[in-house]
């Protein structure tokens, strides 16, 4: 059902782990680039005609119109099952709490008197966020989204998820629902890579964005990669991944749930554990075969659980292990041996960490507080996951008297005569009546 990775002695690498030593999902987005490039020609220049044809062709309804109407998301909200609106909307009230504490203050800097450096920190003006459909429905993904952008101060923000036939190609109600319940009215009725599209340059119906986030498919990622540069991006996020760090100290039967519950979000989807016990291995192997047998998707975590993105490491010390997952650098990352706390303070590289039994992946993924929109393959090592400082640029305001200029001007002048960029320095001397102070 899963593969293993056997590091323990010489087999252990000398002079560190070499990431493609692990387990990885194959994702060519360089090849989707290819596929995804004139789609995104057909929306720039037919908007949203292009964007029903694609309905169609991918999705099996022929719209009316892209945008959704406010009705719609009224009767979503309406008609939503009040176990799950108390269950969002205590997601949403932990997610802003910690959201909330992510907020950036000016910062001023007096470099000399009269010359400062103010760091001001401004939101993007207009954001697309992206909400997955397919296998499964995320109104977890409007939450993790539209959170973050609210409390950065976002102004236009609009949520696009693919059309579903079986709702007469309106997204799932329970994702209208969300929206209408984070107060979110802008929403579209577009999937994949022309969704991106639509983002970047915008339609009859929809106005360009400045930023576009949220998780999606291989066609999401390279349309993404495509378009970076007109508009930014989060991150070209891959299948999701968990990493658990466990020693003999693990329970098999929560170790084992846990790999579970994200091998349940994709065929592709990444499940690793790393541990120190080949009896902890072997009892997690044994729960596996006992547990999928029992989910309601047994196809999709079983395809998940025996590709090459999934296995066992196994290590011979705790030292080994931290070393082979901060190589790894998960997406999720369960840190489930003694002393917890501390073995996760010495991990460099991962999304998101959660720390001990009781703080399994899925609390993230819905009512911790914490983004679950986390970097994937590997990336977690140069990137963060969604935050509020996603949705917010740090603007430089410099502010000198003609003293402070004069105090420095001698020092610009020589690096720009340095540089071969005289011109430079004869705007500095373009301020004074005689020659620069102390050239």
């Amino acid at each position: 059902m899963i593969s293993r990775i056997d590091l323990r002695g010489p087999a252990f690498p000398e002079g560190g782990i070499d990431r493609d030593l692990l387990p990885r999902a194959e994702l060519d987005v360089e090849a989707a680039l290819e596929k995804v490039r004139p789609i995104c020609d057909d929306v720039r220049h037919r908007g949203t005609a292009a964007l029903i044809d694609f309905a169609e062709r991918f999705d099996g309804v022929r719209l009316e119109r892209v945008r959704v109407p406010a009705e719609a998301l009224e009767r979503a909200l309406r008609e939503l099952d009040p176990k799950v609106r108390a269950a969002l909307e205590e997601s949403i009230r932990r997610a802003r709490l910690v959201h909330r504490d992510q907020r950036r203050t000016d910062t001023v800097t007096e470099v000399v008197p009269g010359g400062t450096v103010t760091e001001r920190w401004v939101p993007v003006a207009r954001v697309g966020l992206y909400v997955p459909g397919g296998l499964a429905v995320y109104p977890s993904s409007v939450v993790m989204n539209v959170v973050p952008a609210q409390e950065a101060g976002v102004g236009g923000i609009a949520v696009t998820s693919p059309p579903q036939k079986e709702f007469g190609g309106l997204p799932h109600p329970t994702i209208l629902a969300a929206c209408a319940l984070l107060g979110v009215d802008e929403v579209y009725a577009a999937g994949g890579a022309q969704a991106i599209a639509m983002f970047a340059y915008g339609t009859d119906e929809c106005r360009p964005v400045n930023l576009v986030t949220g998780p999606g498919n291989i066609w999401v990622a390279a349309a993404k990669r495509l378009l970076k540069g007109r508009i930014g991006i989060d991150a070209e996020a891959g299948p999701t991944e968990i990493a658990v760090l466990a020693d003999d100290t693990a329970s098999p039967r929560e170790v084992a749930s846990d790999l579970i519950s994200q091998a349940e979000h994709d065929p592709l989807a990444a499940a690793v554990l790393v541990t120190t016990s080949e009896a902890l291995a072997d009892a997690v192997v044994a729960e596996l075969e006992t547990q999928v047998a029992a989910t309601k998707h047994v196809e999709r975590i079983t395809e998940s659980l025996a590709g090459r993105q999934s296995a066992i490491v196994l290590v011979d010390t705790l030292e080994q292990g931290v070393e082979v997952v901060d190589a790894y650098a998960a997406e999720h990352l369960e840190i489930q041996t003694a002393d917890a706390a501390a073995v996760a303070a010495r991990i460099r590289n991962a999304g998101a960490i959660f720390v001990g039994r009781y703080a399994p992946v899925s609390l993230g993924d819905y009512c911790a507080g914490s983004n679950h929109v986390l970097p994937t393959g590997g990336c977690a090592c140069h990137s963060s996951g969604l935050s509020v400082q996603s949705f917010l640029r740090g603007i430089h305001v410099v502010d000198y008297s003609r003293e402070a200029l004069a105090d420095v001007a001698h020092h610009v002048v020589t690096l720009a005569d340095a540089e071969d960029l005289p011109a430079h320095g004869a705007a500095v001397r373009a301020r004074f009546d005689r020659e620069v102070p102390g050239a």
